[in-house]
């Protein structure tokens, strides 16, 4: 059978001889042709497919032993991670589900607003700010029960209590939202308790023991 650059046979039977390099350019040309490529698998295919085979010789990879066992990990936890980043990214940060409860109320009921604003106090007078931030915030939710702007419940949380009373005291919402997040960052350790933070809190302490309340939002007998 006659190929390209061995020749041709033309009607008759006579050989006709082709060059070797316009054959091959003619037999490229030929395997261009869409028709020979319509069922050829998509860019994105393709990209989805190498993936696949990284993802999968990773996986494999952990399996083994030596030097591919610690590269297939490796290669795994960084496709970890990506996927982490882009859910990240398109989620956003993902919030806290739960609240550090403020514990006013001990073993032996609850204390008076004043108690705790004199533990608080002596914790900042030592230095312990984180003790003091604590027993301030609960000062604070304290004497909002006392003026009957909260009622009276335990197991409330620092957001919990700043939601409620920023409802019956609608010109200080914002600073109490603040001091909840600062309360809650600090019992969480993702902030350092400062004198800063301290000051925060013993300001709106102050400030709200003067707060009229909205006589449209606060509860009933609120003073």
């Amino acid at each position: 059978m006659p190929t390209w650059g061995d020749g041709l046979l033309v009607a008759g039977g006579a050989p006709v001889t082709v060059p070797r390099d316009p054959a091959r350019d003619a037999a490229r040309d030929e395997l261009l042709d869409a028709e020979y490529h319509k069922h050829d698998p998509s860019v994105l295919e393709r990209v989805m497919s190498w993936l696949n085979d990284h993802i999968t010789g990773a996986l494999d990879g952990i399996s083994g032993t030596g030097t591919s066992g610690t590269t297939g990990l490796v290669l795994f936890l960084v496709v970890a991670v990506l996927i982490g980043a882009a859910l990240w990214w398109r989620l956003g940060a993902p919030r806290r589900a739960a609240r550090t409860v403020l514990d006013v109320y001990g073993d032996e009921g609850p204390r008076r607003a004043a108690q705790y604003r004199a533990d608080a106090e002596r914790h900042a007078a030592a230095g312990q700010w984180a003790e003091a931030v604590r027993a301030r915030m609960r000062a604070l939710v304290r004497g909002l029960e006392e003026r009957t702007l909260l009622d009276a419940r335990p197991g409330r949380t620092a957001d919990e209590a700043a939601a409620e009373a920023g409802r019956a005291l609608p010109r200080h919402a914002a600073a109490l939202a603040a001091a909840a997040r600062t309360f809650d960052d600090i019992a969480y350790g993702e902030r350092t308790a400062d004198q800063a933070a301290y000051q925060l809190l013993s300001d709106l302490d102050r400030a709200l023991e003067r707060a009229r309340p909205d006589l449209d939002t606060a509860p009933e007998g609120a003073a």
